[in-house]
């Protein structure tokens, strides 16, 4: 309850109540009702998750696309948890800050303006919602030197709240733009009074944000009035949903109290109050926002979007850990997310299973990765310790972070608790150079060297006809340039051997040539041309180039600045600028490049119709003779999985479907339903490739003209590429053929070497694994059994009693109190003999069977000319005398090197001849340890 007093007088207090309210308001005043965009923006890059309203009404306020209707109402799905709108660090900690959250906005798109907008907003809050008007205040923009007071705003204010509840705040407060030039302009914020027992700021909660677009800004800074203002406006249903309940923070609201309650049910009596605490607030808002992420295709990764959902994911499970929850519990808590908001979201309820999926495997994978972290972490802390360092490197902590996946606040945590600080300025460098690698490599950035290309052919271009044909007379040549490597005729150089205009021979810039001749390679612009340049996965063409001065071949093809530039080899006479030339496509890799590239586009669809929507390209390789296709998905695929894969691509095949390829506007291509992927540029209009009732998506490859050319289709391989990335390689047409042809003989040759007939190999094959696995324990059996009679009473090692009533004791020494066992050296054991004899003798000193004492014991096998040494120690004497160091000593004796550990270690060397010397060495390194005094007073 509001400690000021009673919620406000209204029924419409759940969440789900004023979901609807508003919408119903706005649409009852003529304001379409829009579904919420996806959390993942389909087409603007410069965002990683929808973060507001007005994100998929981006086009409409900046004037490039018309609205079907000038006014809008919506709740949108927001996350903030990367790039400037980061709160996840917040969130738990304070009352307001979450990673998903519901926006509630309403949108005129140059239809009414201030006016109506406020008197609208007033409405709501004040008689829908039956918020006490003499708790509202508002502010508006106050001015500066470049853009003038929102005066007409304060006025109409005016009409509904006296000027002590009107406030004017500066542009960093109150003034909104889009980027540092477009639409912008003055913002007025609605606050709610919760009354003097809250402190500070969270007295008067911002409720609602009414932004005007009336200003265009120009480069420079100047503002201009739009032609047509617009309205976007912003109010989060957590907040509004705190203050109709009359509680102090969003986590006490119905939306979040269900998950609130399950954690705390979850937890330990004994877990620390406020741990507990923490981790119900983190769990409740992280499990939201997987779920939602999850459902829009978003999986967990190590980069981009899927990165930022492992690290939501894997902040919630740390926080878990923290409060002491028992048992896997990441999954329940993002389905009981999906239960309490897929009336509003149904998309949450049609995707239950992957939701779970993906948050069961990912805390799986999470609880092997901290052991991993953690165990990396300890060797730094040790690392410090020992060298008496203060802090962790920057450079320690970002391995620990992006190699291990161990959150640097978690670094922090642990090293503050052993009395050390991270170098934050450190990590934060390493990070940065993370992110230049990241930038160096977008997909997007432009390739090296296109000015040259543009430069050499004006405003030529090199127009592609390979769709439709693969040879192409009266190609003229545009330019050419020479190889980096390779460059100009010898003629044509300096007397220095610079080429002419001072370039250097490797420069992408490099100047045209007029010519190549013979034995030259070089690149060769061409209009038009028949080559499919390399693009969408799709291997460039190569193939032939004639004329009547030259010929020559084109070794690969490829794309840039929008021209087809051909790498070739003259191979007779000289190809100059202006010539005509005919073009050859080599058909055969042609017309497999194009196979492989059909069969991406049913094994897409087969993938999404099998494993879910979720599955979507994320790289591929379209060679004439395979084909590499990666997706996303969370898990590996089972056998069964694969042969489902299989059977519908091939049942695609036999129904021999023709494969449609059309130029449509990209709206009406995505109306259709074709896939497009966020980071592609696309034009106006785009190439899309159909097989109907099938596969439809955006390419610009080149296709079968029916599925049937195929002929047959064999999956080849899966394994994981990255975190959440998976790889699929495989063959179609003659390619598969082979494959299938070889497997055919290989079964031949195994049924031979089985004796037993091809239908019955596998099961044969079996028997005989099993029949061998067997005799390996058998083996092992034996072996044990010989090593532990070779410790029997009267062998080496055990003391054993004589005729006579003496006691001897074969290979053991007494040097100083210390047990020495030399035993004679073996002869031809076996690795796993040896090592089973040290063992035994380590375990009957273990057992009881010696005197309790400290011991050395250090065992020969004489192998194929060589001799192998293992050493091992009693634990008392692991400080003074490590097995390590002592064989690293002894197998000096006979030329060879070794290694291990403090209490047990292996080597060996070639010359068993020295191994007397090798025993003399132990007794002389015992003796030392023994007749050496103890430091100290």
């Amino acid at each position: 309850m509001n400690p000021s007093g009673s919620p406000p007088p209204t029924s419409l207090a759940r969440g789900a109540d004023l979901r609807r309210a508003f919408l119903d308001f706005f649409a009852a005043r003529d304001h379409r009702a829009v579904r919420s965009s996806p959390l993942v923006p389909r087409d603007d890059p410069t965002l990683l998750f929808a973060n507001a309203g007005m994100n998929q009404f981006k086009e409409f306020f900046l004037g490039r696309q018309e609205p079907e209707h000038p006014r809008a109402v919506s709740v949108q799905k927001c996350v903030r948890a990367g790039g400037k709108h980061n709160d996840l660090e917040n969130v738990g900690f304070t009352a307001r800050h979450h990673t998903f959250f519901e926006m509630l906005g309403n949108f005129s798109f140059g239809d009414y303006f201030k006016e109506r907008a406020i008197a609208l907003a007033w409405e709501f809050l004040t008689g829908d919602l039956g918020l006490a008007p003499e708790r509202l205040s508002v502010t508006i923009f106050a001015g500066d030197d470049s853009t003038p007071r929102d005066s007409e705003a304060e006025r109409l204010w005016r009409a509904f709240v006296p000027e002590e509840r009107l406030s004017a705040l500066p542009a960093a407060e109150n003034f909104w733009a889009m980027g540092d030039t477009g639409p912008c302009g003055p913002c007025s914020e609605i606050h709610y009074d919760q009354g003097p027992d809250f402190p500070g700021e969270d007295r008067f909660l911002e409720i609602w944000n009414l932004v005007f677009m009336q200003f265009d800004r120009e480069e420079g800074g100047r503002l201009t009035p739009l032609p047509a203002p617009s309205v976007d406006t912003g109010m989060g249903l957590e907040r509004l949903a705190a203050v109709m309940q009359g509680v102090p923070s969003n986590y006490e609201t119905d939306l979040f109290t269900p998950l609130i309650s399950a954690v705390r049910g979850r937890a330990p009596g004994e877990a620390a109050p406020e741990s507990v605490l923490a981790a119900s607030r983190v769990i409740a808002d992280h499990a939201r926002a997987a779920a939602f992420l999850i459902a829009d295709g978003v999986l967990p990764g190590n980069d981009g979007r899927g990165y930022v959902l492992r690290k939501i994911l894997r902040r919630a499970l740390r926080f878990g850990r923290k409060a002491r929850l028992e048992g896997p519990f990441l999954a329940d808590f993002t389905e009981l997310a999906i239960a309490g908001m897929e009336g509003a979201w149904p998309e949450l309820g049609r995707s239950r299973d992957l939701v779970r999926r993906v948050s069961a495997f990912e805390e799986e994978r999470f609880s092997g990765a901290v052991a991993t972290a953690m165990t990396q972490l300890d060797r730094v802390l040790a690392r410090g310790t020992e060298t008496g360092a203060s802090r962790i490197a920057g450079e320690d902590a970002f391995r620990l972070y992006d190699t291990f996946g161990l959150p640097l606040d978690l670094v922090e945590e642990v090293a503050r608790e052993n009395g050390l600080v991270v170098d934050r300025d450190g990590f934060e460098q390493q990070m940065e150079k993370q992110r230049e690698r990241a930038r160096r490599s977008w997909r997007g950035a432009p390739a090296p060297g296109g000015t040259a290309y543009r430069a050499a052919v004006g405003d030529r271009e090199s127009r592609f006809r390979g769709y439709r044909e693969t040879e192409t007379e009266g190609a003229e040549v545009l330019a050419l340039f020479p190889r980096p490597d390779d460059g100009l005729p010898d003629d044509d150089r300096s007397p220095d051997g610079r080429p002419p205009d001072d370039r250097a021979p490797d420069d992408r810039n490099a100047a045209p040539v007029t010519e190549l001749r013979a034995g030259r390679e070089g690149e060769i612009i061409l209009d038009p041309t028949p080559f499919y340049p390399e693009g969408g996965g799709q291997v460039g063409d190569r193939g032939r180039l004639r004329g009547e001065s030259g010929a020559a071949e084109v070794l690969d093809t490829h794309s840039r600045d929008g021209l087809v530039v051909h790498r070739v080899r003259v191979l007779e006479g000289t190809l100059g600028r202006g010539q005509r030339l005919e073009a050859f496509v080599d058909r055969e890799r042609r017309r497999g490049a194009a196979g492989h590239h059909t069969m991406t586009h049913l094994l897409h669809a087969a993938l999404r119709d099998l494993l879910g929507l979720h599955v979507k390209q994320a790289g591929s390789l379209v060679a004439p003779d395979r084909l590499r296709f990666d997706f996303t998905h969370f898990a590996p695929l089972t056998p069964g999985e694969i042969e489902i894969l299989e059977a519908r691509v091939n049942e695609q095949i036999r129904a021999n479907r023709e494969v449609l390829a059309s130029v449509l506007p990209f709206d009406d291509a995505l109306r259709r339903g074709a896939l497009a992927f966020f980071g592609d540029r696309y034009g106006a209009e785009v190439r899309v490739i159909e097989v109907p009732e099938f596969s439809i998506e955006l390419c610009g490859g080149t296709h079968l003209g029916a599925t049937g050319e195929a002929g047959l289709f064999v999956i080849l391989s899966e394994e994981s590429v990255s975190a959440g990335v998976r790889r699929l390689e495989a063959l179609t047409g003659g390619a598969a053929l082979d494959h299938l042809l070889r497997g055919r003989q290989l079964l031949r040759e195994v049924s031979r070497a089985a004796r037993s007939a091809p239908a019955e190999a596998a099961e044969r094959v079996a028997r005989m694994r099993a029949d061998l696995k067997r005799a390996e324990r058998e083996a092992r059996r034996l072996s044990d059994e010989l090593a532990r009679r070779r410790l029997s009473p009267g062998a080496n090692g055990e003391a054993a009693e004589t005729p006579e009533g003496s006691v001897r004791r074969p290979g053991i020494e007494d040097i100083g109190g210390v047990e020495v066992w030399l035993p004679e050296p073996l002869r031809g054991a076996s690795q796993h003999e040896h090592r089973r004899l040290v063992d035994a003798f380590r375990d009957r000193r273990r057992n009881g069977n010696g005197d309790g004492g400290p011991w050395v014991a250090v065992s020969a096998n004489v192998r194929e000319g060589r001799a192998a040494v293992i050493a091992a120690v009693s634990p008392d004497l692991e400080g003074a005398l490590p097995a390590d160091r002592l064989l690293r000593e002894a197998v000096a004796a006979i030329g060879g090197r070794g290694g291990g550990k403090s209490h047990r270690a292996e080597g060996g060397g070639p010359n068993p001849d020295g191994l007397p010397a090798l025993r003399e060495r132990v007794r002389e390194a015992v003796r030392r340890i023994r007749e050496t005094p103890p430091s100290g007073p």
